[in-house]
């Protein structure tokens, strides 16, 4: 059953391959990520071969950490009409930071789990549909520019993140086949065990300061866009006010960590009608353009970006780069 799941994509593929008989017009590269989620050396093929209808298509695997941001550096140089990310958004996350302030526009496949950034800009979840509308997009040409942000220097597309989740991505990250085959259920595990090493007795505590204002807590969360992530297909909110074109940055600032706390905030976070923000512990905030974090008790902070582990500083910058790259979708 799994076998004849996992081949539907490639049939779909096949079948809408040959579809178009324009010639090519703008020159695509695409970077492909082959340790993503659901991303096969055959689905890779079929997905390059069905685009190259209507591009002049040249596909890339990347080989390391941030070898997309290179690549991309190099595409912005040689005049690329588009570079497509194909994997999760890790691998978006690193073609912006390649593409930022340049005028080539960046563009998704979904590669990963959540696949959050595609969603943000239209891109279907589903390959098939997402390079059908890779192929239509051709005839709708419309690059816009859209908001990025920065925590310490690193660009992200949607969120950052200093504390608690965090900490969740650096465990995550270090067990990329657990990740792959369990999904969210395995962040979900991951975030109990982080919350009971990390944050059950004695946790970080930092202070972030907004505009003037210094909140103490244990874990800010930093949004240039919303949702913050998915569970599943359904939306994750946090911050509220989150947009890639507002020229600003909302989140919220986590002030305590207790184990009678999180169920109530995480039903929240997944819930249509109840607000993370009306929390009694959690302090949110909208309309900044820049805020810093720094750690209160020594101890360094654990940081993410777009649910990439980059490592601790014992202090965190944030900011919004208003229109500071160019998507299409």
């Amino acid at each position: 059953m799994a076998a004849a799941a996992s081949s539907q994509p490639i049939e779909r593929l096949e079948a809408i391959l040959g579809a178009s008989s324009e010639a090519p017009s703008k020159r695509m590269l695409i970077i492909v990520n082959p340790y993503a989620t659901t991303v096969s050396d055959r689905l890779k093929n079929l997905v390059v071969y069905a685009l190259r209808g209507r591009y002049e298509v040249v596909a890339v695997d990347t080989e390391a950490r941030d070898h997309a941001t290179d690549i991309c550096r190099q595409a912005a140089r040689e005049g690329y009409d588009v570079v497509v990310a194909f994997g999760g958004d890790g691998t978006v996350n690193e073609a912006a930071n390649g593409l930022a302030g340049s005028e080539t526009p960046l563009c998704c496949l979904p590669g990963g789990r959540a696949n959050v950034y595609c969603r943000m800009l239209g891109i279907p979840t589903d390959v098939v549909d997402a390079t059908e509308h890779l192929l239509r997009m051709a005839d709708d040409w419309d690059p816009r520019r859209v908001d990025l942000a920065s925590l310490n220097g690193r660009h992200f597309v949607f969120s950052g993140g200093v504390g608690l989740d965090a900490s969740v991505v650096e465990r995550v990250d270090a067990h990329p086949q657990l990740k792959a085959r369990l999904g969210e259920w395995y962040y979900t595990w991951t975030a109990i065990g982080a919350f009971n090493r990390r944050y059950l007795v004695h946790p970080p505590q930092l202070e972030v300061e907004l505009e003037g204002d210094r909140v103490q807590g244990v874990t800010a969360v930093v949004q240039n866009g919303s949702p913050y992530t998915y569970f599943g297909e359904r939306p994750v909110h946090l911050g509220e006010g989150a947009d890639l074109e507002s020229g600003d940055l909302a989140g919220i600032v986590l002030q305590r960590a207790r184990p009678i706390d999180i169920p109530t905030i995480a039903w929240r976070a997944l819930s249509p009608r109840a607000r993370v923000a009306r929390h009694r512990h959690i302090h949110p905030f909208t309309g900044l353009a820049e805020l810093h974090v720094r750690s209160c008790d020594d101890r360094p902070l654990p940081l993410q970006v777009d649910g990439d582990y980059i490592g601790e500083a014992p202090e965190a910058t944030f900011s919004v780069i208003p229109r500071g790259i160019t998507v299409i979708s």
